[in-house]
């Protein structure tokens, strides 16, 4: 069995401004570095209860940003790997929340409409980001059975996570929290996920925040 600890990043100017990030390499900004300092301190104490054997993140700067304290505390290498990435969004990336329909109405139909095979202009359908995300996840808990291994990713990962372990369709609604430098656990073995704890932000307090973009 593998024990995975997925994380979101911290804050960035985008996630308060309600913009959509995709494959944007936006960083942190200074609440989002503070988070990353925090959740660092968390992790070095946890592992006093058992060592993290390995440290992945995607290769965006905003994950790699909050995985560089940790890293650094608990002296493990970061492992950059393009295939934690959020899910591309196209011709949505950059634009805000309240102007998706106003400057992008067709792409921001075919997002909203959660259709897993629906095409989005210059981004990945739903069920192309699934299936890189169970795979890279599965490879990664493949090459690390029997450990402990930090996994620094994005909202929209987390959404995958949560469905694929809980059996939920790519067409309903979210219904778990993806919070800013959450703490979330999943058990892998032979392919089955099990979540073992979900939105822990006990380190952080207020200072996350909920959101896919």
């Amino acid at each position: 069995m593998t024990e995975i600890w997925l994380i979101r990043h911290g804050e960035t100017d985008w996630n308060r401004a309600r913009r959509l990030q995709g494959w944007q390499d936006t960083p942190l900004n200074a609440h989002g570095r503070n988070q990353a300092q925090r959740l660092a301190e968390r992790l070095h104490h946890e592992a006093r209860n058992g060592p993290f054997d390995a440290l992945y993140s995607s290769d965006l700067q905003r994950t790699l940003q909050t995985a560089e304290p940790a890293a650094a505390r608990l002296e493990l290498r970061v492992r950059p790997e393009p295939g934690l990435r959020e899910r591309c969004y196209g011709v949505l990336e950059g634009v805000t929340m309240d102007r998706l329909d106003i400057e992008q109405p067709q792409a921001a139909a075919a997002w909203k409409s959660r259709e897993p095979d629906r095409i989005l202009d210059g981004g990945e359908t739903l069920r192309q980001f699934h299936n890189r995300i169970v795979a890279t996840i599965d490879d990664i808990a493949q090459r690390h059975q029997d450990e402990r291994v930090l996994v620094f990713t994005h909202g929209g990962v987390l959404d995958i996570v949560w469905r694929h372990a809980h059996g939920i369709p790519l067409t309903r609604p979210r219904d778990a929290a993806l919070l800013n430098a959450g703490v979330n656990r999943v058990a892998i073995e032979n392919r089955r996920w099990q979540v073992m704890g979900w939105g822990d932000v006990a380190h952080i307090a207020t200072l996350a925040k909920d959101d896919v973009v």
